[in-house]
Parts: structure tokens; C-alpha cells; sequence
């Protein structure tokens, strides 16, 4: 076939410049013909890596995991009507995971809008209380101006995602537009005064607690606040899904603030004299649905420290409310001078004791059939490397990994912290585009995998090394959990059968097979790494092990 030399520049091209001009390296879509004459450009630009998804549910994931791990936007591109309603979890992940994201949607032609045309849809309406920004670009002539300000919203303040609507009619238009880059904006810093106060907070403390989260660290600003752990030897805890902050093996590490959390860690955070929050929102989950700490005004003095001044009292009424970048207070916190001998020295022993414990093999617990999970996770904490990504979709089995595998480094942990199911297998292809050089492990439950058990065809088709574990215990194992205690012996909507998952993943060219018991474990998982490529292990569990403690029979 032969090519067509390019065009005079449209606003489909202006767009594609903008992306290079932001640096974007690779965009995940299922195609459309909404937005034709953006692939178009982009087959001018080989150096931005096209990954066509097989479903746009799975892109939109794809491109928020993406977004997690550089802290750049990550970007989706869908057509439509569908291929919009599809995409909209990966928005709403990436607004309760606070990552940068852009989500681009084709749009119906502008002389049409209004008529209920062939998959016409509001995408203010309907992303509106979802997204940061909404943009429709109905003037070709503002391209670059709207662009750059995509690329601002989703990085500013509390990142989060901008969705951007392109009428096809537009795109194809003629413009002298030129892309322009969103301009960088230097984040506040804590005032002398400020940092004087949460000094005098801290040193008069006798049970202080430092809470880290969010999503924008870097690798400096995570130096700093272990640093400032250390000199000042007080207890750190990660709030949910944010274990990746903190080295988990480090002495002042006393959990993370998350489903299934320690009776020791709800003891410490319900009952510090003084929380230092860094990042954080201190949501529901973190707080145990806000009962470790009281609304509005917390009996803890709260220094409550955050990016977007929004989140400062938009709950919790804190002792101090500051607005500034995590890593800025990080680094303002390693100025202050530790005191000789903090009282709370054995307060941060104790909590750390309670982690140690808490995520260790207890050789008193009942065996179970088929696989140990505990066994697994620990192995995989033995065995890998610690910039090793592992990436988690919802359900309890990922109970098991967020207790018992210790993240060890920054970005490793790609997990939702809005609960959405599926998003494991999508994360893990993200990653191991991204870090080809790294081991990537997803761990979805049976549940979980089968909302998009195709993206192994994409992973294999670009090249990303991935393992995936499928735990398999034949149901929805949460809703079962619920169900039994509310319903007992009342099983409804819950079991699932699944296919046969080797045969599944060898049909789509993965290396795949069978464990059923936890002593059988390291060697597949051994085999699988040396596989390369794309990997499935399925993992045979007890259905009656719910939790690491509870099992149906006793919920």
C-alpha cells in the first residue's frame, strides 16, 4: 500500500506535538475512527510507542499505572460512546489514586452535537464529578493553549486525571496553533514559624506518629523522611496502599494503614498524641471508616501537611494544616535537631515488634488445603529482587500480599486504592513496558484475572515480561465473606467458574501451569522467571481460608 506524504498541520498534529513536547513516551488505546487523524500523526512519530489495548478498560488502567510510576501523565486514547464508557474506571482510579493521568476521547462531529448522534455523549456531564478537568475542544485554533493546560491540571496541586474531548471534524481542521509546554510551578515551602511549631509538637510528644502517603514522592524526598525516622527514632506507617514509601525492613516501619490493618497498628494510630501526616487524605480505609480518628476535630494534635489546600479541612480539622509538597516537608523535617533521648523510644520498639510478628509465618495456624498463601508471599519477599513491581487488582487475596511481602523500594507497589477489580493484569503490562529490566508480578484472584485476561495477548504482542498468580478459589471471595456473615449458608451470585487458566494463557503464548500446594511454589515460580516472557501460575487455594485468620466456616 503506498503511504500519503503528511499533510499541511491540523489540529490532530498539534495535539501529537504537544505530547512529544511533554515528553510522552508511550500511549495506551483501542483505536476509533473518531480519532483518526491523531494515529495518523503518530505514525510520523515512531518514537511514541503506540499499545493497543483489547479493551479500552484495560488501556485506561494501563495508562493510570503508567502515571504511577513516572509521576508523569499517563496517556489513554479511546473513541467514543463506548470506548468512553469503558475507559471511565481508569478516570475514576486515577482520581482516588491521586495519579496524573490524560484520557483522550473522540468526540462526534460539532455540527452534530446535541442530537443524540451516533454515540454521542456529554463527557462534561459525565465525567464532570470524576475528572479535574473536563476539556471539549470545539476551536482547532486552541489546541496548543488547551493542551498544555491538560498537562498543568493533571500534575498540579493533588495530581489526578483530565479528560479531553475531540470532535473528529476538529481534529482534521487546519490551524496555525503550535503546541506549547504547560509551564512548571514551584510548590510552596513550609514557613519558619510553621516548622518551629511541629517541632515543639514533636519533642513534647510521648507517642508521636508519622503517617506517609499520597502520590508524588520522589526518590529524594523518601531518602528524607527515612532519614528523619532514624535520627528521631519515630514509628512510620504508610497509609493505604502506599507501602512503597517506606523501606518495609526498616526499624521504624510499624505497617501500613489499609484493610486488614494490625490490632497493634489501629492501637498506635488511635491512640498517638501527636500525628505528623504527610501526603496523606487520612481517608476512610486509613482511619478504620474514621473511628482511630474523631470528625471533625481529631483527639490526636493532627499536623496535617498536603499539596492541595482542598484536602486541608476538607475532613479533619488538624492543630496545623499546611499546604505544601510532601517531599518539600520531608526535607524541611531533616533540618530539625533530634532530642537527645525521645520519650517515645519504646513506643516505636513496640510497634515495630507488632509488624515483625504480625507479617510472620505463625507455625500455630490450622493448615489448609491446596495453597498457603502466607508461605507464598513470604517466599516472594525472600526471592526478589527489591525493585521488584508488584501490582494488585481488589479482593482478599491481595490481603495476604499487602500483609506479608515487604516493598522495599519506591513505585513498586501498583495497587488501587478505589477497589476495582482487574486493575492487577493491566498494571503489570504497564510495568513491564516500562521496566523491561525488572521483575513484574501481578496477583489477581480468579475474579480479578477474568476481568481482562485478553491484555495477555498485549503483553506478549509488545514484549512486556511479566508473572501473573491466579489464586483460585472458585468465587468472589469479599462479597462470599459478607455474604456468609450477613446471609449464612445463603450462597447467591458468588460462585464463579472459571476456564481452564493454563490452557488459557499457553493459547495466548504464555509460559503457564498448576501448583497446588505452597512446598511446589518456589520451584514453578523459579521456572516461570526463567521462562521470560509472559508467565501464569495457578494457585489452587482453600475456599474456606477467607483471611489469613478467618475461614467461612467460622465468619
Amino acid at each position: 500500500m503506498q503511504t500519503s506524504a503528511p499533510r499541511a498541520s491540523t489540529a490532530g498534529r498539534v495535539l501529537v506535538d504537544a505530547l512529544k513536547l511533554h515528553g510522552v513516551e508511550r500511549i495506551f488505546c483501542v483505536p476509533g475512527e473518531s480519532y483518526l487523524e491523531v494515529l495518523d500523526a503518530l505514525h510520523d512519530h515512531p518514537d511514541m510507542e503506540l499499545i493497543v489495548a483489547k479493551h479500552e478498560g484495560a488501556a485506561a488502567n494501563m495508562a493510570e499505572a503508567d502515571g504511577k510510576l513516572t509521576g508523569r501523565p499517563g496517556i489513554c486514547m479511546v473513541t467514543r460512546g463506548p470506548g468512553a464508557t469503558h475507559a471511565s474506571i481508569g478516570v475514576h482510579i486515577a482520581q482516588q489514586d491521586s495519579t496524573p493521568m490524560i484520557l483522550f476521547v473522540g468526540q462526534i462531529a460539532r455540527a452534530h452535537w446535541g442530537r443524540e448522534a451516533f454515540q454521542e455523549v456529554d463527557y462534561q456531564e459525565m465525567f464532570g464529578s470524576m475528572a479535574k478537568l473536563v476539556i471539549q475542544i470545539e476551536d482547532e485554533h486552541r489546541m496548543g493553549e488547551l493542551m498544555a493546560k491538560a498537562f498543568h491540571t493533571a500534575v498540579s496541586g493533588r495530581p489526578g486525571p483530565v479528560v479531553v474531548s475531540l470532535p473528529e471534524d476538529m481534529l482534521v481542521a487546519a490551524t496555525t496553533s503550535q503546541a506549547c509546554l504547560a509551564t512548571p510551578i514551584e510548590t510552596p515551602a513550609v514557613s519558619a514559624t510553621s516548622l518551629k511549631a511541629i517541632e515543639a509538637e514533636l519533642k513534647s510528644a510521648q507517642r508521636p506518629l508519622v503517617v506517609v502517603g499520597g502520590s508524588t514522592w520522589t526518590g529524594q524526598g523518601i531518602e528524607d523522611i527515612r532519614a528523619f525516622a532514624r535520627a528521631w527514632n519515630v514509628p512510620v506507617a504508610c497509609s493505604f496502599r502506599r507501602q512503597d514509601i517506606v523501606d518495609n525492613n526498616d526499624p521504624q516501619y510499624v505497617g501500613h494503614m489499609s484493610l486488614g490493618m494490625s490490632p497493634m497498628l489501629k492501637e498506635m494510630v488511635a491512640s498517638a498524641d501527636v500525628i505528623v501526616s504527610l501526603g496523606s487524605r487520612l481517608g476512610d480505609v486509613a482511619t478504620d471508616a474514621y473511628s482511630l480518628l474523631s470528625v471533625p476535630v481529631p483527639r490526636q494534635r493532627l499536623i496535617m501537611c498536603h499539596r492541595e489546600a482542598g484536602e486541608l479541612g476538607r475532613v479533619f480539622q488538624a492543630a496545623q494544616a499546611i499546604q505544601i509538597d510532601p517531599n518539600a516537608m520531608a526535607a524541611a523535617l531533616c533540618t530539625l535537631r533530634a532530642p537527645e533521648a525521645p520519650a517515645w523510644h519504646a513506643w516505636t520498639q513496640q510497634g515495630r515488634a507488632a509488624f515483625e510478628a504480625f507479617t510472620a509465618l505463625n507455625p500455630a495456624s490450622p493448615a489448609v488445603n491446596g495453597v498457603n498463601l502466607t508461605e507464598v508471599m513470604l517466599h516472594l519477599t525472600s526471592t526478589l529482587p527489591a525493585n521488584s513491581v508488584l501490582t494488585n487488582g481488589a479482593g482478599n487475596y491481595s490481603v495476604w500480599l499487602h500483609r506479608y511481602y515487604r516493598y522495599r523500594a519506591a513505585r513498586t507497589e501498583l495497587a488501587s486504592t478505589c477497589g476495582a477489580m482487574g486493575y492487577g493484569l493491566p498494571a503489570a503490562v504497564a510495568a513491564g513496558l516500562r521496566h523491561k529490566d525488572r521483575t513484574v508480578v501481578c496477583v489477581a484472584g480468579d475474579g480479578c484475572f477474568l476481568m481482562y485476561p485478553q491484555e495477555l495477548a498485549t503483553a506478549v504482542e509488545y514484549g512486556a515480561r511479566l508473572i501473573v498468580l491466579v489464586v483460585n478459589n472458585g468465587m468472589y471471595g469479599t462479597i462470599r465473606m459478607h455474604q456468609e456473615r450477613e446471609y449464612p449458608g445463603r450462597v447467591s451470585g458468588t460462585r464463579l467458574r472459571g476456564p481452564d487458566y493454563v490452557a488459557l494463557a499457553k493459547a495466548f503464548g504464555a509460559h503457564a501451569e498448576r501448583v497446588t500446594s505452597a512446598e511446589a511454589f518456589p520451584a514453578a515460580f523459579e521456572r516461570a522467571r526463567e521462562a521470560g516472557g509472559v508467565a501464569l501460575i495457578e494457585l489452587i487455594t482453600d475456599p474456606l481460608q477467607i483471611t489469613p485468620e478467618k475461614r467461612l466456616d467460622t465468619v
